[in-house]
């Protein structure tokens, strides 16, 4: 039976780093317009992330223009993700940051992790 499940599973897309709840990242996103290809960037904070095999996925929010909070999830392994690149780690004591919904300002930013 395992052997039916690994044959299906996709492979880990090598262009995604180590993520943590609280990181504020970057993704590069290749997006299909027709017969074109363009990237698209999706910045900002990792909220959520949920293992489990293919279905493994992260969840990114960011501000967008007046103070609208922007959602996206991404797939782990999805080969339409071109990279992601860390910014900057935060100290968070949650798995999950849906508190950050509600706020705005000041008050949603994280402190940066410090390097020891």
């Amino acid at each position: 039976m395992d052997e039916i499940l690994r044959s299906v599973e996709a492979k880990p897309n090598e262009n995604i780093p180590q993520l943590n709840p609280g990181d504020l990242v970057n993704v590069h996103l290749r997006i299909k317009e027709g017969t074109r290809e363009r990237i698209q960037e999706f910045k900002g904070t990792v909220i959520r992330l949920r293992k489990g095999g293919n279905n493994a996925n992260f969840t990114v929010r960011r501000t967008a223009s007046n103070g609208i909070g922007v959602e996206r999830t991404f797939l782990l392994r999805s080969p339409r993700i071109e990279k992601v690149k860390v910014e900057r780690k935060s100290h968070v004591r949650r798995a999950q940051l849906y508190f950050l919904r509600e706020r705005t300002g000041k008050s949603s930013r994280l402190k940066e992790k410090i390097k020891k």
